[in-house]
C-alpha cells in the first residue's frame, strides 16, 4: 500500500501561460506513470521518524535545524501576542531583516507598504502561501525611500494574522528552487489545519496622543471534511484610523498672520499614518482524501479594503500649474513669478487687464516671491528695495481685487474660487482574490506527487478630492475617479520528488523536478474623462492638466499587457554520510519577452558534534522584470530634484522605458536582475542555548530601478543646460512635444521632468543573522524563556550609471536603512498568567527631507520596548493588556519640519506613531 498523502509538503511556486491546455495532459501522464518503481521505498517511509517539510527543502527533515539553510519558523502563536493589526508591523517585530515603513503622501506606497527583506526590494523576496507562489499587487511603489522606489512586490497585508499556523522565513537565496524573486529569500505563511474547535479574538486600541484608533475582530473555525479532511475557515475586520505627526507649514503659518482665514487647521497639511475603513481578510483551507493515495486541497483567500492620505497643501501663493505660472527656460525671474490670469471667452479680444504677461495679459505678480531687487525693477521710484517690495504687495492686492471684482467676469484666478489653497485628499479601494487547487498524494512505487493551479488577483482602484482640474478654471470638478491597476496571475506546478536508494549514502537520495508555468497581466483603466483631460482653451494659458497630485489614468496609457515562462528544475539532497548532508538544484526557465535564464543552487550542512552543525550554500538567482514595471506610466505631482539640481513640486511622469520620450535619454528594454549569493553559518544546541550565526553576502547585477527625475527642458536646443553639457536630444519644442504625443502624454503641456525603469546598477549586500532562544528558570512554577534575534546589514552600490543614479539614490540605498536591527524577548509563562517584555532596537540611518540631496537627515538609534500581560479567568479565555512602544519614544525631530509639515522624518524605520496601548480579548473552543 502506498504512504498516505503528506499534508505538510508543499511544493514549488512558479508560473503558468497560455498553454494550459497542452501542459495538463502532460503532466497527469506524468504522475499516473509512477516512475521510478520502488515498491520497498513506501514501506521504508511509513517506519521512518516523524518529520516534517519546511521551505527551501524537498525532503522531510527531523528538525529545522536540520535544514542545509538558515530558516525562522515563526508560531502562530507569536503574531497574536502583538498590539499590531497589520501583518507587515507583525513580521517587522519577529524578524530584524525586515523593515517596513508607514508611507504617508507616497501614492501607491500609501495604500500597500512595501517591505525589505536584508536591505533588498519588496520583489526580490519570493512570497509564498502553503508553498505556492503569491500572485504580487497592483500597486507599484513609485515613491519607496530609495530602497523600494519602483518596487512591485506582493501585499501581505492581505493575509490575517488568525489564519496562520507558521510562517516560514528561509534567509537565502533560492530562485534555483522556486524561481523569479527569490534573491532575498522566501517567506512562507503556512495556513491552520485544524479540522475541529476555533477562536474568536477582539483588539481594541489607540496611539498615546489618543489618534490612531484600531478595531479588529477576528476569527477561526476548523470544521471536519468527510472521515480524514478539514476545512479551516479564518476571518478577519479591522479599522485603523489616522494619526497625525504634523507642524504648521511655514507657508500656511504666513497666510494666517497675513489675516487669511480659511486655513485649514491646525495643520494645513496631514503626516501619519493613513486611514484603515472596512479592511475585510478571509481565508479557507482545505484537504480531503479521495483514497488511500490521493489527497485533494484548495486553499483561498478574498479581501478589500479602502486606504486614504493626504497630499501636499497647495499654497494659493506659489503652486505652479493652478496659482503660478513658470515660464519656459528663458524668460526673466519676474515674469517666471506671477499668478496666472486667464480670458474665459473665446472671442478674439483681450477681456483682461491689458499688458505683456501671460497669453498678452499683465501678469499677477507674486510679491512674497520676489526679492527686493526684482520688486525694484518692477516698481521703481523712491524708497529702494523695501519700498518697492511694498509698492508691490500694494499693487498685487490692487491686480487681485481688479480681476476678482465686478467687470471682469471673463478673467478668472484660481484664487477666487479657492482663495486659501487646498490639500488633496488621496486614497484607494483595493481587492485581492486568489484559489488554488491541486492532487497530491504517493504512488505504490514511492513516487510523490503535487499538482497545483493557483489563480490570483490584486486590483485597485483609485481616487482623488479636495483638488482641481485647474485647466478648467472656475468650472474645474474637485473629485475624481482616477482609474485602476490590476494584476492577474495563473500558476499550474507539477512537482515529484522520489526517494532513490543508494548503498553508499547514509540516506535516501531525494530526487525531486517539476514543471511550472506562468501567466502574468498587468492592465491599467482608464479614469473618468476629468481626471485627465484638459480644457482645450483654459490649458494653453499656463494651467496645469488633470487631476491636480495625481493625474487620472488617459486611453493612451491605458491598456493590459501580459506574458508567459515555463520552467524545469532538478532538485537533489541526502546525507552523504551521517555527518555530512548536501543538496543540489538546478533550474531553467524560458520567457516569452527576453529569453532564458538557468540558475543552480549548492549546499551542506556538516554535524561536528551532535549538538554542533556548520551549513553554507552557494546560489545563482534571478528576477524578472514585472509587466508593471515594463509597461506602467503615470502623472503625479511631487518634490523632486531634477538633472538641473534644484528641488520643486513638480508633475512628474513616469514613462514606458521604450517610450520617444525615455530612449533619448537612455532608455531600454528591461532585462532580469541577477546575482550570486552565498551563506555561511553554525547552528549549535548548547544545552539549554540554542544558537544559531549566519553571514550572508548578495551580489545583484543590472538590479531594476527607477531612474532620476530628467528635466524635460534641460535636453531642448537652445536651452543653457542643453548648450553647456553638449546633451541636447530634441532640436526645438516642436519635437520634444512630438516625442510627448508619441508617448502618450500630448495633452500634458505642464509635464516638466520624467523618469523610467532601467537596469542601472550593481549592489553587494553583506550582513549577519543571530538567533539565540535561552530557556530561563525565573520561578520554579513557571516557564520562562528568552529569544534574540538580531541582524546587521550593510549594503554597498559597486557600479551605477551616473547619468541615470544619482548620489541621493545611491545614499538611500546605502543608508536609508539601519544597519543594525534587534529584537530581545522575555516570556514567562505560570498558571493562569502570561508576561511578555520586548527591546526593539534600530540603528542609525540616513533620510532625505521631501526627497532633497541638499537636506539630508542623520537619525540616531532607537530603542522601544513592548510590553503585555495577560490572565486567564477561564481555561478558553484569555483577557491581554498590553502596550507597544509603552515609553512613547519617538524618532529624531524632522530639522525641516517647517517646509511642508512633516514633525518627523516620513520613513523613519521606527515608525512615527508613538506609544501604543491595546486591550484583547481571545476565546477558544
Amino acid at each position: 500500500m502506498a504512504a498516505a498523502p503528506e499534508r505538510g509538503a508543499r511544493g514549488c511556486g512558479a508560473g503558468t501561460g497560455s498553454g494550459f491546455h497542452r501542459v495538463l495532459p502532460v503532466a497527469l501522464a506524468m504522475v499516473l506513470a509512477g516512475w521510478p518503481p520502488a515498491p520497498a521505498a513506501a514501506e521504508e517511509a511509513a517506519e521512518a521518524p516523524e518529520q516534517i517539510r519546511v521551505t527551501g527543502s524537498r525532503r522531510a527533515v527531523r528538525s529545522t535545524g536540520e535544514a542545509l539553510a538558515p530558516l525562522d519558523v515563526i508560531s502562530g502563536g507569536d503574531f497574536s501576542r502583538q498590539g499590531e493589526s497589520d501583518i507587515n508591523s507583525m513580521l517587522r517585530n519577529l524578524i530584524p531583516s525586515y523593515n517596513v515603513n508607514e508611507h504617508p503622501i507616497d501614492d501607491g506606497a500609501t495604500l500597500v507598504r512595501p517591505a525589505n527583506l536584508r536591505g533588498l526590494a519588496p520583489d526580490q523576496t519570493l512570497v509564498l502561501v502553503n508553498g505556492k507562489r503569491r500572485h504580487r499587487a497592483a500597486v507599484i511603489s513609485f515613491f519607496g525611500a530609495g530602497v523600494a522606489d519602483g518596487a512591485q512586490g506582493p501585499d501581505v497585508s492581505a493575509i490575517p494574522a488568525i489564519a496562520l499556523k507558521q510562517v516560514e522565513v528561509l534567509r537565502d537565496g533560492a530562485a534555483a528552487q522556486y524561481g523569479s524573486d527569490a534573491i532575498a529569500g522566501v517567506i512562507n505563511f503556512v495556513l491552520k489545519e485544524g479540522a475541529e474547535g476555533g477562536v474568536v479574538e477582539t483588539k481594541l486600541g489607540q496611539t498615546y496622543p489618543g489618534d490612531g484608533e484600531q478595531r479588529q475582530l477576528s476569527a477561526n473555525l476548523g470544521l471536519p471534511l468527510g472521515d480524514a479532511g478539514f476545512l479551516n475557515l479564518s476571518g478577519d475586520w479591522r479599522e485603523a484610523k489616522p494619526t497625525v505627526r504634523s507642524v504648521q507649514t511655514d507657508g500656511a503659518r504666513k497666510l494666517i498672520a497675513a489675516g487669511r482665514t480659511g486655513i485649514r487647521q491646525p495643520y494645513a497639511q496631514i503626516w501619519g499614518q493613513p486611514d484603515v475603513r472596512d479592511d475585510w481578510k478571509s481565508f479557507f483551507n482545505l484537504a480531503a482524501p479521495l483514497s488511500d493515495r490521493v489527497e485533494f486541497y484548495a486553499f483561498g483567500n478574498y479581501s478589500e479594503r479602502q486606504a486614504e492620505g493626504g497630499f501636499f497643501f497647495r499654497n494659493p501663493d506659489d503652486r505652479p500649474g493652478t496659482y503660478r505660472w513658470d515660464a519656459p527656460t528663458g524668460r526673466d525671474d519676474e515674469t517666471a513669478k506671477a499668478r496666472i490670469v486667464v480670458d474665459l471667452t473665446d472671442d478674439g479680444r483681450d477681456d483682461c487687464p491689458a499688458g505683456t504677461g501671460i497669453g498678452g495679459r499683465t501678469p499677477v505678480f507674486i510679491a512674497a516671491e520676489l526679492t527686493p531687487e526684482q520688486a525694484a525693477r518692477l516698481f521703481p521710484g523712491p524708497g529702494g528695495g523695501a519700498a518697492a517690495l511694498e509698492r508691490a504687495r500694494a499693487a498685487e492686492q490692487a491686480q487681485l481685487r481688479g480681476i476678482e471684482g465686478p467687470g471682469n467676469e471673463d478673467c478668472f484666478i484660481l484664487n477666487e474660487r479657492f482663495p486659501d489653497g487646498f490639500t488633496p485628499q488621496f486614497g484607494g479601494e483595493l481587492s485581492d482574490r486568489a484559489a488554488t487547487g491541486g492532487l497530491r498524494g504517493a504512488l505504490d512505487s514511492g513516487l510523490a506527487y503535487d499538482l497545483s493551479v493557483t489563480q490570483g488577483r490584486n486590483a485597485v482602484d483609485f481616487y482623488i478630492y479636495d483638488t482641481v482640474n485647474a485647466s478648467f478654471g472656475p468650472d474645474t470638478p474637485t473629485a475624481f475617479e482616477l482609474g485602476s491597476y490590476i494584476q492577474e496571475e495563473v500558476n499550474v506546478n507539477l512537482d515529484l520528488s522520489y526517494p532513490l536508494e543508494l548503498a553508499s549514502f547514509a540516506s535516501p537520495l531525494n530526487v525531486a523536478g517539476g514543471f511550472e508555468w506562468r501567466e502574468e497581466r498587468f492592465e491599467v483603466r482608464a479614469g473618468e474623462p476629468d481626471s485627465w483631460r484638459a480644457n482645450d482653451f483654459v490649458a494653453a494659458q499656463g494651467l496645469g492638466v488633470g487631476a491636480n497630485g495625481f493625474s487620472g489614468f488617459s486611453p493612451e496609457n491605458a491598456g493590459r499587457w501580459d506574458r508567459w515562462n515555463i520552467a524545469l528544475y532538478l532538485d537533489l539532497e541526502a546525507d552523504i554520510t551521517e555527518r555530512l548532508a548536501l543538496g543540489a538544484a538546478l533550474r531553467w526557465e524560458d520567457f516569452d519577452d527576453f529569453g532564458t535564464t538557468t540558475n543552480w543552487k549548492l549546499s551542506g550542512l556538516y554535524r561536528l558534534t551532535d549538538r554542533l552543525r556548520l551549513r553554507g550554500s552557494y546560489n545563482t538567482g534571478f528576477r524578472a522584470p514585472t509587466v508593471g514595471q515594463r509597461r506602467v506610466t503615470s502623472i503625479v505631482t511631487a518634490f523632486d530634484t531634477g538633472t538641473g539640481g534644484q528641488t520643486a513640486l513638480v508633475q512628474r511622469a513616469t514613462v514606458q522605458p521604450t517610450s520617444p520620450l525615455a530612449v533619448p535619454l537612455g532608455g531600454k528594454p528591461l532585462e532580469p536582475e541577477e546575482s550570486d549569493a552565498y551563506t555561511l553559518g553554525v547552528a549549535a544546541d548548547l544545552e539549554p542555548l540554542e544558537l544559531t550565526v549566519d553571514f550572508f553576502t548578495i551580489e545583484v547585477a543590472d538590479r531594476i530601478a527607477q531612474s532620476q527625475s530628467f528635466t524635460l527642458d534641460d535636453f531642448v536646443a537652445g536651452s543653457g543646460r542643453c548648450a553647456a553639457n553638449a546633451t541636447c536630444v530634441w532640436a526645438d519644442r516642436a519635437a520634444l512635444r512630438a516625442a510627448r504625443v508619441a508617448s502618450g502624454f500630448g495633452r500634458n503641456e505642464d509635464l516638466q521632468r520624467i523618469r523610467f525603469y532601467l537596469n542601472a546598477f550593481d549592489t553587494r549586500t553583506r550582513g549577519i543573522d543571530v538567533v539565540a532562544t535561552l530557556p530561563l528558570e525565573l520561578r520554579a512554577a513557571g516557564v520562562s524563556e528568552l529569544v534574540f534575534a538580531g541582524n546587521w546589514t550593510k549594503t554597498e552600490v559597486i557600479r551605477h550609471d551616473p547619468g541615470a543614479v544619482d548620489r541621493k539614490r545611491i545614499a538611500q540605498l546605502e543608508k536609508g536603512l539601519p544597519r543594525i536591527r534587534f529584537n530581545a524577548t522575555l516570556t514567562h509563562d505560570e498558571d493562569d498568567w502570561r508576561a511578555l517584555l520586548r527591546a526593539n532596537y534600530y540603528g542609525p540611518a540616513r533620510l532625505f527631507h521631501a526627497d532633497d540631496e541638499n537636506k539630508p537627515h542623520q537619525l540616531g538609534a532607537e530603542v522601544t520596548w513592548d510590553v503585555e500581560l495577560s490572565y486567564r479567568p477561564a481555561p478558553d479565555l484569555e483577557l491581554t493588556l498590553g502596550a507597544d512602544n509603552v515609553f512613547d519614544n519617538y524618532p529624531d525631530r524632522n530639522p525641516y519640519a517647517g517646509e511642508h509639515g512633516a514633525r518627523y522624518p516620513e520613513y523613519a524605520p521606527m515608525g512615527t506613531a508613538g506609544g501604543f496601548y491595546y486591550l484583547r480579548g481571545r476565546y477558544e473552543f
